[in-house]
């Protein structure tokens, strides 16, 4: 049975329910994490809810939970194992469709999970590498939150779709920021290369790792602008996110990156995943 969290409650996802005048709604007025648990053990699970914090806090929307317990319930009551938990905040309901909001709303917090395959397991050549296009940003400035407003996101996604690829990549006044759930790497001369965080990226958590990774195995690494042309004549290009950890990009715009394969770069970026992943697992 699909068991849900609603405002304190655990119940199957058929009985969940939530008010036509709740702001998540009606105006996207709320934000969200998406966090993968393997094995039952939250990933980054610490990362994640500071950044979480940070959204409710940057669209000041106060309420006090114990993230983590919750989280942790809520997944042994779907079996455990290997889930992504959506977690996600509305600053409430009123009484009416307005824009005005006071400050008696209670927030609307909801949680759900869906299994996923653990990537971590897999070996490298398990991992598909993608096709991806490059496309204009059509998002808000403040991509830094997580906010639920992502119709743009999904604008682009059914675009790439349309032209057979797996992934859109997101281009603002001739600079790259990111895919439409995605951080984006790339890699020129055996240094590895990211979009500057800002405003105008989401401060991902898997990205944060990969750079981590990287200083502490002196793989040379920097936040830069990188333009289309750079993109475009990369040695190797990645994309990463919580739940697809981080997979090869081979192919942009049709034409194919570097040799069409996986990178060897990438290949080690990968075998350093697994070892943290199974640090955090087994404590070894």
């Amino acid at each position: 049975m699909n068991i849900v969290y609603l405002n304190g409650e655990y119940l199957p996802a058929d009985k969940a329910k939530i008010s036509v005048f709740d702001r998540g709604f009606l105006f996207g007025d709320s934000v969200y994490e998406v966090i993968p648990f393997y094995q039952g053990v939250g990933f980054r699970l610490t990362e994640h809810l500071a950044r979480l914090e940070y959204s409710l806090r940057a669209l000041q929307i106060q309420t006090c939970q114990d993230w983590e317990a919750i989280l942790n319930l809520l997944v042994s009551q779907n079996g455990g194992g290997n889930l992504s938990v959506y977690l996600q905040i509305t600053r409430g309901a009123g009484d009416s469709r307005s824009h005005r909001y006071g400050d008696d709303l209670s927030p609307t917090v909801f949680a759900c999970c869906t299994p996923i395959k653990d990537i971590y397991t897999a070996g490298p050549d398990d991992i598909v590498p993608m096709k991806v296009i490059v496309t204009a940003d059509l998002r808000w400035h403040r991509c830094d939150v997580k906010s639920t407003c992502l119709l743009p996101n999904i604008m682009v996604v059914h675009q790439a779709q349309a032209q057979d690829a797996d992934e859109a990549l997101m281009m603002r006044d001739g600079k790259l920021t990111e895919g439409s759930s995605c951080n984006v790497f790339i890699v020129l001369q055996g240094v590895i290369y990211t979009p500057k965080r800002g405003s105008e990226i989401l401060g991902g958590t898997t990205r944060e790792l990969i750079m981590q990774l990287a200083d502490e195995h002196a793989i040379p690494s920097q936040e830069v602008d990188i333009d289309y042309e750079m993109l475009k004549t990369a040695d190797e290009v990645w994309i990463s996110s919580s739940t697809r950890g981080v997979v090869p990009v081979i192919e942009i715009d049709g034409d194919q990156v570097g040799d069409g394969e996986k990178g060897p770069l990438w290949s080690t970026m990968f075998e350093l995943f697994i070892r943290y992943q199974q640090k955090l697992m087994t404590g070894e």
